[in-house]
């Protein structure tokens, strides 16, 4: 809807409930249904515990600069906005769509993931209908496209309901997804073994392989800043969910790892890791109960995971984009609002457009868009933690209903933190992982085509705003400083 000043606002309808379910259900995703076995092979059950309870400590430094900043200015946009606040226009673009990419390369896995999943469930039964090409030894089939597509299709069409049918649709999809989880970890523990429990350790290698899967992971608390404007909770509620919710993940990663650990011995899971057509929790599901059919139930809950996680990022990418367009970054159109729904419909239909193209490039080639995500996120928690330290010095009497305690402690950890993620992916420096070729041309591809944007709307009519009218469009009157 637009006020009576022409600024395009968000109506505010998400509940307690509707914003931890947000949190929590887009950083569980799809991936440690996957994954969850590498990380017990790679560290051992207790060194893979360890390796994401450290990570959630790492987390946290930086959730809590969030935390008190997104108290502190509760607008859509998040990041975009603390760094505008920060250290003004120019910063604020860049971090903005360094977010961007993060949201939609996430967000562009989740089509192949559920493709992958339906395949598992109906193993045997489901056509794969003709090969279209092939790309790095991928083939795209009409299934598979038909697959990622319809998703695609039916993630847009539920947030293009508004805010409240989305957070709907995510409630009912955790829930179902944390049964799924609990009820393995129950059995599993139940009909496990404490011999299938060792190796405790492996070694410093295997350690690192673990810490490597970690920002991935965690990823998805900072959807919570981005509907900051539509959520109807008290502001230092807000903050508090955001540390609740990382919380929350680093318990279900752990409790995942544990289960799987405990229910399958290491050879059999050995075996399900190395497997290319299994999914390894289910398959330790199965193996568990000594039945397929709890594997294909836990397929069906990690499926609510893909689903949770994919409705997140269309949250969060669309939400950044609306802001962008609202402060006269990005072209108009995105900035628009469903007069009935309440969402940022332009933005909506820019990311379900995305989506839908993205499987075309086959399941291999969205790797790359996934670790090119990595590096923007990290950039913009590096963005986002350099914005709340100079904000304590900036404007310390800034109105922050939740205060973190410590705060130059918390807010140089937290860019450390961040360094330290970016160290993980920078080539030539001692990285373990650095990125690819391939995605550093994506990043710079990204980078150069936002560059293209902001050069051509800067040359146009939307891209003339005042210091004084981008101040408003982003703050509003409530929270603009002049």
């Amino acid at each position: 809807m637009e006020n009576s000043g022409g600024r395009q606002e968000l109506q505010r309808s998400l509940n307690m409930k509707d914003v931890l379910a947000l949190a929590f259900g887009t950083m569980i995703g799809w991936g440690w249904i996957m994954l969850a076995g590498s990380w017990v092979g790679n560290g051992g059950s207790i060194g893979a515990m360890i390796a994401f309870g450290f990570g959630g400590i790492m987390a946290i430094f930086v959730g809590l600069t969030y935390a008190e900043l997104t108290s502190a200015l509760p607008l859509s946009g998040g990041e975009l906005v603390f760094s505008y606040r920060a250290m003004g226009y120019n910063a604020s673009w860049f971090t903005g769509w360094m977010i961007t990419l993060a949201y939609l390369g996430v967000a562009a896995w989740e089509g192949p993931a559920l493709a992958r999943a339906l395949e598992f469930l109906f193993a045997g039964v489901l056509p794969q209908g003709a090969t279209l090409w092939t790309i790095q030894e991928s083939d795209v089939t009409t299934t598979f496209l038909l697959i990622a597509i319809v998703g695609a299709v039916i993630m847009t069409v539920v947030n293009y309901r508004g805010a409240k049918a989305s957070a709907v649709f995510q409630t009912v999809a955790t829930v179902a997804m944390a049964i799924g989880g609990i009820s393995f970890a129950i059995c599993g523990t139940a009909t496990g073994s404490l011999d299938n429990f060792l190796p405790l350790f492996t070694d410093g290698k295997g350690f690192v392989a673990v810490m490597l899967a970690v920002p991935a992971m965690f990823v998805g608390f900072d959807v919570i800043p981005q509907a900051a404007e539509e959520m109807n909770i008290p502001l230092n509620k807000i903050a508090k969910v955001l540390i609740i919710s990382i919380c929350m993940a680093a318990f279900w990663y752990c409790l995942m790892i544990f289960a799987v650990a405990i229910s399958t011995p290491g050879d059999v899971l050995d075996g399900f890791v190395s497997d290319d057509t299994a999914v390894p929790v289910a398959n330790c599901f199965a193996f568990a109960m000594n039945s397929p059919v709890f594997g294909k139930l836990m397929i069906i809950a990690a499926m609510c995971g893909i689903l949770t996680s994919w409705n997140g990022f269309v949250v969060g990418a669309s939400r950044v984009l609306f802001s962008m367009a609202r402060a006269r970054m990005l072209p108009e159109i995105f900035s628009r609002v469903h007069p009935k729904y309440g969402s940022p419909v332009g933005a909506v239909v820019l990311v379900g457009v995305f989506t839908c193209l993205s499987p075309l490039l086959g399941r291999s080639a969205l790797v790359w868009l996934v670790d090119a995500a990595a590096f923007g996120t990290v950039v913009a928690y590096f963005m986002v933690s350099l914005s709340f330290f100079v904000l304590r010095s900036k404007e310390p009497n800034l109105k922050r209903p939740f205060q973190v305690k410590a705060g130059t402690f918390v807010g140089v950890m937290a860019m450390l933190v961040a360094l330290f993620f970016l160290w993980l992916y920078l080539p030539g420096l001692g990285s373990p992982a650095p990125l690819t070729g391939i995605e550093w041309g994506l990043c710079g591809g990204w980078i150069v085509l936002g560059v293209i944007f902001f050069i051509i709307n800067k040359a146009s009519r939307n891209g003339k705003a005042t210091a004084e009218e981008v101040e408003y469009l982003i703050f509003g009157d409530d929270y603009k400083r002049f």
